[in-house]
């Protein structure tokens, strides 16, 4: 009888800690449609997009903190990507 297959993803950074994930791959029970097949693959999609979405959390907490100590101006994410685009006046302090 052969082996169940893995998939196995390694992720490296030089900012972050290295990780590698190892999950048996199992198709889903009814795989023959492209509906099913498709879920499947979006449910794995979302999975992966989870942890990179927290590893990018990470990474920013660690740059606001570093701006901080270093005095730097901290970039707003948010109020950035609301802006896109458009021109922005700069605060006078």
């Amino acid at each position: 009888m052969a082996s169940q297959p893995t998939l196995t993803t390694t992720y490296t950074s030089t900012s972050n800690a290295p990780f590698t994930i190892s999950l048996p791959l199992s198709a889903p029970a009814d795989s023959t449609t492209v509906e099913n097949k498709a879920r499947y693959l979006s449910e794995l999609r979302q999975s992966v997009n989870r942890e990179l979405t927290a590893r990018m959390e990470e990474d920013k907490a660690r740059e606001s903190s570093a701006a901080a100590a270093s005095g730097k101006k901290i970039v707003d994410d948010e109020k950035e990507e609301e802006n896109y685009g458009e021109e922005m006046q700069e605060e006078e302090d």
